[in-house]
């Protein structure tokens, strides 16, 4: 049992516990059971209350605990000496620190290829880590584990926004598509769909302001109360909760900022270095109203996709840890805990979906060869009602590759399903209207 485990069910028994008895009844020494016990507050699954002198802990909501896998998810990362004095300088009361604005000099002064913020040898380990074997068309990797990386990244995103979906509460909504009107299911599922389009146009397009915009106008759709502003460099006066920092409000300097951001991102020849770099900079430009750091997680991803890199799902981190992290590039402009974040968070992500990769086998050259061709053949059955010999004909195929096609496609159609249309870009709803009328091919 981990110590957050361990600490939920002491609180079960006893309600409410001070952190020395919650040390004496876990085992662990009092300055861990602190360190753990931030989290499980940030997260709302324990309360802070004043006893007299002394601070003591409860439950906020028994039936609301999570799963013991869920309690995991604020694993603690092991963080370098650097990183523990920076974050001994973000953690004193906001009065204590300094209000601070954008200072365009971060970007300025970044030189592609020559800067590395999050060090050249480190970049370069985790580039020699992460890539997929053999020469594969752009956006490969990211195809072939994109059902576990979709609800991965949907999840953990937004679960660092607070919201209280479980990993199988999520596979469940994206098996259903279905909202009811959920503030939180929407979020999930408009995850799911900017995933989806990345997953697209990025290997089309590359790394672009239109795809950014696209990006961040898919996750805040039906979030925003100006539809208007979605995909657009905002107009409006931005506040971050919790900080002392303020974005700069000029919409000039966040266009200009953003496109210089985005061109160096472009010319960094490290795949590593230049997640890194976006992940860190859109969400301390801020260039949008809301939903920024959202944006920045996913795009942090269009670098590794262009590169065929294991992708980036950010799984595991605690929300007080992905918080401080993100403050102390917006206070002091340090980057020692936001590359130990990232760091850690990568290296999880890279043994997960290596692991994945490897149980798949060898691509077969045929698919591969195909792979457009079976998308829109697929899509001509299933959206259109066509057969597949019509599906065929539309391709204009010739003799000898009709043959090899043919078998190929109807093996496809055959196991066509809920759980894997995403990568065949075809909506939930129309797969199940398709098999719901009895899968016809013709």
């Amino acid at each position: 049992m981990t110590l957050p485990d361990k600490i939920l069910s002491a609180l079960r028994v006893a309600q409410r516990l001070s952190s020395r008895e919650l040390s004496q009844q876990t085992g662990a020494s009092w300055s861990t059971v602190k360190r753990h016990l931030e989290p499980l507050l940030t997260a709302g699954y324990v309360v802070r209350e004043k006893d007299g002198r002394t601070t003591r802990y409860r439950l906020s909501n028994a039936s609301a605990i999570p799963a013991t896998n869920e309690v995991a998810a604020v694993a603690s990362i092991p963080w370098t000496r650097e990183s523990l004095m920076l974050r001994e300088l973000l953690l004193r009361p906001l009065a204590m620190r300094d209000a601070v604005t954008y200072q365009r000099d971060l970007v300025d002064s970044y030189r592609p290829n020559q800067s590395s913020w999050l060090g050249a040898d480190l970049a370069v380990a985790l580039e020699a880590e992460r890539r997929m074997r053999g020469q594969q068309p752009a956006g490969t990797y990211a195809r072939k584990v994109l059902e576990p990386f979709l609800i991965d990244l949907s999840w953990s995103s937004s679960r660092l926004e607070g919201k209280r979906y479980t990993l199988l509460d999520t596979k469940k909504l994206f098996e259903s598509g279905a909202q009811h009107g959920d503030v939180d299911a929407v979020m999930l599922l408009n995850h799911k769909a900017a995933i989806e389009f990345m997953v697209d146009a990025v290997p089309e397009y590359g790394l672009t302001a239109a795809v950014i915009s696209n990006l961040h106008a898919l996750l805040m759709q039906d979030l925003l109360a100006a539809p208007n502003a979605l995909g657009c460099i905002r107009q409006t006066v931005v506040n971050i909760s919790g900080t002392t920092y303020f974005p700069t409000q000029v919409p000039l300097l966040l266009q200009e900022m953003l496109e210089q951001v985005l061109d160096k991102a472009r010319q960094i020849k490290n795949p590593i270095e230049a997640a890194f770099f976006l992940w860190v900079n859109l969400a301390y430009l801020q260039p949008f109203e809301v939903g920024n750091k959202r944006t920045s997680r996913l795009a942090a991803n269009i670098p590794l996709m262009l590169y065929n890199c294991s992708p980036l799902s950010f799984l595991d981190v605690g929300r007080e840890d992905y918080a401080l992290a993100m403050m102390g590039v917006y206070e002091q402009r340090d980057m020692a805990m936001a590359a130990d974040v990232f760091t850690w968070v990568y290296r999880r992500s890279i043994a997960k979906y290596g692991v994945m990769l490897e149980a798949m086998g060898v691509p077969d050259p045929v698919r591969l060869q195909y792979r457009e061709l079976l998308n829109e053949a697929i899509n001509a059955v299933v959206r259109e009602g066509v057969t597949v010999e019509q599906a065929m004909d539309e391709l204009a195929l010739a003799v000898a590759t009709r043959a090899e096609f043919a078998p190929l496609l109807r093996s496809k159609l055959e196991v066509l399903g809920l759980h894997n249309c995403a990568r065949y870009r075809l909506p939930l709803k129309q797969v199940q209207a398709w098999i719901d009328a009895g899968r016809p091919v013709g």
